[in-house]
């Protein structure tokens, strides 16, 4: 008896483990959100697609048929970590150019984008506090991401604030605040309207929020990329805690959206209760 029990045990390992890396990673989906943040009187909603985390390499054919077959919105956002190997920036850009927005389209680097993915141990996230050895990072192909994203029509919101002609909102994009890269003293608000603030990490929504931003778009927790029932995510890698690791929530004045992203690093390629998504926010005028 006790022998069969183990090897059900096995076998049910060996389908979970085979469903995360087979199935879900690849079980792409597109979430909508309303939300009627925009100054009363708008004469018209502003659709904003909101992309994280692709993690892109060369074959990612079915990401791209799912990329391809978004809807058109209005602006899209990308938050970072876009490719998932330095020899997937020329398929990355190819894959980007059906989801261009009809008004921007606009992004921030992660890490991921700056420095070549390296296997890493998993378990590490478990135990954040701990000191881990650091290991020499080798540099990606990041300015050729930029250069080729932008000859297509990407603009890079790096520090930066970008206005869209007609549209009654102000947005930010910072740096990968995980690398310590993004400066706060870019994001001070100097106009009226909406705030947008666009960033790799959603550790500094607080602040965000704190200085005026009625919606902060953010990635990088992968959603926890493993959830367990009844309990989620079990890290984020990053300051927030685990129950807003992905989704919609209200900071204060302000909303926080964390994208669970597209893609796994291809060193980890599995998700588990957490599928990979696209966000589309629509947002409207308030009543």
């Amino acid at each position: 008896m006790l022998v069969w029990i183990l090897l059900g045990v096995l076998f049910a390992t060996l389908a979970v483990i085979a469903y995360a890396i087979f199935v879900e990673r690849r079980w792409y989906r597109l979430v909508r959100y309303r939300l009627d943040i925009l100054p009363g009187g708008t004469p018209e909603k502003l659709t904003v697609l909101h992309l994280s985390d692709l993690h892109m390499t060369k074959g990612d054919r079915k990401k791209r048929s799912f990329l391809a077959a978004l809807p058109v919105a209005d602006v899209v956002v990308i938050t970072g970590d876009i490719i998932g190997e330095p020899e997937a920036v020329e398929a990355v850009v190819e894959a980007l150019r059906p989801v261009r927005g009809r008004r921007a389209s606009l992004f921030v680097l992660g890490s991921n984008d700056l420095y070549a993915p390296r296997p890493t141990n998993p378990l590490r996230y478990l135990f954040p506090k701990r000191r881990h050895r650091r290991r020499p990072k080798t540099r990606g192909r990041g300015g050729d991401l930029v250069r080729l994203l932008e000859a297509d029509g990407w603009v890079l919101i790096r520090n930066r604030k970008y206005r869209v002609d007609g549209v009654p909102v102000e947005i930010v994009g910072l740096d990968d605040p995980h690398i310590h890269r993004s400066d706060l003293r870019a994001a001070a608000r100097t106009e009226d309207g909406v705030g947008l603030a666009v960033v790799h990490s959603p550790d500094p929504g607080p602040e965000l929020v704190a200085l005026g931003y009625q919606l902060v778009v953010a990635g990088h927790t992968h959603g926890g990329q493993v959830n367990l029932p009844f309990v989620g995510a079990l890290v984020t890698n990053s300051s927030i805690p685990p129950r807003m690791a992905r989704g919609l929530f209200r900071l204060g004045p302000g909303f926080l959206h964390v994208s669970p992203g597209l893609g796994t690093s291809k060193f980890a390629p599995f998700r588990l209760f957490c599928p990979p998504e696209a966000t589309l926010l629509d947002l409207r005028p308030k009543a």
